[in-house]
């Protein structure tokens, strides 16, 4: 469904920007991320979209799963922190948790499973572990650079040990390290990694197989998963999402330059 002019709020299978599609492929529905130009970071709108799509698959009575996947080289990369959108709600202060999908996905009676492409980091990541099934290219690497942007992901500190463990969680939390898509499947961090070119049979055989199981019976043991998880301290992040440390994160990612915490003895030329 292509938009008519201008602004409107998300209806049917118009997500709300044009960076989002949303496609229906009974019985499943595709959520496409079209922003490889900018490595598909999210959007406020996006983020929203993301819902919505979710929440469009919930209420269908012919839809049965949604897949997630992306174009280009990468899968999600997270907030679009440089601000270069034209669907901006930034004076809004819409980019923290009032809008990211993360409890849609997580709280969907209905499968999601994510096809991961590329690089997959920020909110791309979390999306990821929170999704049913989590497919990765052997192309695909995984990190979670909040830390680096002044960013104290609270969510990431609840969810990513319970999901890899301790030890590995605060490794890629507290160091910013990259993990290819082998590592990523020997953690636990996705379910399956495939071969490039088979990537999104594998991710539809994963939504295929989700929804052979009983809806009603499936939901409660989705539910007792959601629990496992626990909840985070929502609070403390969105109090981070405006505090100086991320001003000072977003204005050196924004400068391609390291952070001013970092001591000046070890500080690296560039961004991290």
């Amino acid at each position: 469904m292509v938009p008519p002019e201008g602004p409107r709020a998300p209806l049917g299978d118009w997500c709300g920007t044009h960076y989002l599609r949303f496609e229906r492929q009974p019985p499943f529905a595709v959520l496409v991320v079209d922003r490889p130009q900018f490595k598909n970071t999210l959007t406020p709108a996006m983020y929203f979209g993301i819902r919505h799509a979710i929440e469009q698959v919930n209420r269908s009575d012919h839809i049965a799963g949604l897949l997630i996947r992306a174009e280009g080289e990468t899968f999600i990369t997270g907030g679009d922190l440089g601000n270069a959108t034209d669907d901006n709600w930034e004076g809004l202060g819409l980019l923290g948790m009032d809008v990211v999908p993360f409890d849609a996905v997580r709280r969907s009676d209905k499968p999601v499973v994510v096809a991961v492409n590329g690089l997959c980091q920020g909110g791309g990541l979390m999306i990821s572990l929170l999704a049913d099934v989590a497919v990765a290219s052997e192309r695909a690497t995984f990190r979670a650079p909040e830390l680096l942007r002044g960013i104290a992901d609270t969510y990431y500190g609840q969810i990513l040990p319970r999901q890899i463990g301790p030890a590995r969680a605060r490794d890629m939390l507290l160091t910013g390290r990259r993990v290819d898509a082998a590592e990523a499947l020997d953690w636990g961090l996705v379910a399956r990694s495939v071969p490039h070119e088979d990537l999104l049979r594998a991710a539809t055989e994963a939504l295929t197989e989700c929804c052979y199981m009983a809806p009603e019976a499936r939901a409660a043991v989705k539910k007792s998963i959601d629990a496992f998880y626990g909840t985070f301290d929502r609070r403390a992040m969105e109090h981070s999402l405006i505090g100086p440390e991320r001003v000072e994160g977003w204005q050196a990612f924004k400068e391609r330059r390291a952070p001013s915490w970092i001591p000046e003895e070890i500080r690296p030329e560039g961004r991290l």
